[in-house]
């Protein structure tokens, strides 16, 4: 057999989720050999095929996006991007491992859902894709297959309290879904809003005439977002399981995570992109625009943004994802004109995490570390991928991004490489972006060219929750 290649990659300040060091990393192969101090003996010792100048660049792992949908059915119609096109933009961002939602349908076994899924990605992906399990069929056969999928590595079930007749579960499917997880080691994620009431004030709002997007958001009120969490807290602690909520939007619901952790309840938390920068000034935005910022959790009033940074710098929101599930204004979006709940739910966003995160660095809202903890590190112990992904330490796959932190850039839809016809965040000027991306030690952006290709990525099965080790 060949000698595993060499690459070297020089000069950079590494940043992981606990150091920051003037360092070099040897690669050999697909996985991180060996970090020296920059100019020690030890490094400049090391000879390799390639070598990558990161000098006045930080060194970080790929990113970990827990959290993506695509070509995933929603509302009559299929989120805009493939795992062909999703990954690529994701990696162009600098995610080098994604967790998509393989879906259960009704009256269907899990496997038949995972199965599928695993058709869509299998030879597409750019980046390596590991799947969490959407149950909307809690009942005796599927409650059994969790202890199968958790033994081959699915290790993650998503329940929702939202879209009844959809996906939704009442509050015995999902406490027999808890108690099966607390029995196999599997971590449940919940879509935490009260999806029987919202459904209501929806029919109210239509009936009084209020279809534009901004309703949207008045309908899924904060307080329905905090009524559920804090349910979906009872029930775990009744099961005796460990819960992770989703998509966290509003400063009520973050309180009832915060009461929780604060009785060393083991209960986490994730925010995205789109409630730390963007607001209900967006859903309002005249002409159907709106509809652009549609997704659920919705988007809040401005001055939720700084709780949910705040509970990010205080632990108690652990993650950060994007919750991707992108669909086109033209032909998607306008499926909602004259009707807000025909507007399918979801925002772009797989590209611009590492970016968006990194602006609150800049900002001062979070430490170098920090982001990295949240984008990369957490999400990785959260969902048992650690060890392989989301750091830099011998042993673990080389998914290594070389950043420019003094590099400016708009974002913008001519620049984007996602397949949906708007950005959510068009003519936002950030500092910050990547420059060289590595996925298993294979150059995928080598100083913004695409140099990846369809098929690069593998799946990767997980281990249980390290997050409670």
């Amino acid at each position: 057999m060949a000698a595993a290649s060499r690459t070297v990659i020089r000069g950079g300040l590494v940043i992981t989720a606990t150091d920051e060091v003037e360092a070099d990393v040897l690669i050999e192969g697909e996985q991180i050999a060996a970090l020296a101090a920059s100019g020690s003996a030890c490094a400049e010792g090391w000879t390799a095929e390639h070598t990558i100048d990161a000098t006045g660049r930080y060194v970080v792992p790929g990113g970990v996006d827990a959290h993506t949908h695509l070509d995933f059915p929603f509302g009559g119609t299929f989120s805009a991007d493939t795992f062909e096109t999703g990954t690529r933009a994701a990696a162009w961002g600098g995610t080098t491992t994604i967790v998509d939602f393989a879906v259960q349908s009704r009256g269907q076994a899990l496997r038949q859902g995972l199965d599928t899924w695993h058709a869509k990605a299998e030879a597409q992906c750019a980046v390596d894709y590991a799947f969490h399990m959407i149950l909307s069929d809690v009942n005796d056969g599927t409650l059994k297959e969790m202890d199968q999928l958790v033994a081959e590595g699915v290790t993650s079930f998503k329940l929702f309290m939202a879209y009844p007749g959809v996906f939704y579960s009442d509050d015995g499917q999902i406490l027999r879904a808890m108690q099966r997880a607390a029995g196999n080691g599997g971590l449940i994620m919940m879509h935490a809003e009260n999806g029987i009431a919202i459904d209501v004030l929806v029919e109210q709002a239509l009936a009084a005439g209020k279809t534009d997007p901004r309703y949207h958001g008045e309908v899924r009120r904060a307080l329905l977002e905090a009524e559920a969490t804090h349910r979906a807290v009872q029930l775990a602690r009744v099961a005796g399981a460990p819960l992770y909520v989703v998509h966290v939007s509003a400063e009520e619901a973050v309180a009832e995570l915060a009461q929780a952790r604060d009785k060393d309840l083991p209960v986490f938390g994730e925010t995205c992109p789109q409630y730390l920068f963007l607001s209900t000034d967006n859903l309002a935005e005249p002409g159907f625009e709106g509809a652009k910022y549609v997704c659920s959790t919705p988007l809040r009033p401005r001055e939720h943004q700084e709780a949910l940074w705040r509970a990010l710098r205080t632990r108690d929101l652990q993650v950060v994802s994007t919750d991707h599930c992108p669909f086109c204004f033209s032909g998607q979006k306008e499926l909602g004109r004259g009707d807000f709940s025909k507007i399918p739910n979801g925002m772009p966003g797989i590209e611009h995490r590492m970016d968006l995160l990194h602006q609150g660095v800049v900002e001062g809202r979070i430490s170098r570390r920090r982001w990295i903890d949240i984008a990369c590190t957490t999400p990785a112990r959260m969902f048992g991928l650690a060890g392989r992904k989301g750091t830099l330490a011998p042993g673990a796959d080389a998914d290594i991004v070389v950043y420019d932190p003094h590099a400016e850039q708009t974002l913008s839809v001519t620049t984007h490489h996602m397949n949906v016809d708007y950005s959510a965040y068009e003519g936002k000027r950030l500092t910050g972006q990547v420059e060289t991306v590595l996925s298993r030690g294979e150059t995928v952006l080598d100083r913004r060219t695409w140099t990846g290709r369809a098929g690069h990525g593998r799946y990767v099965p997980r281990s249980t929750c390290q997050y409670l080790d």
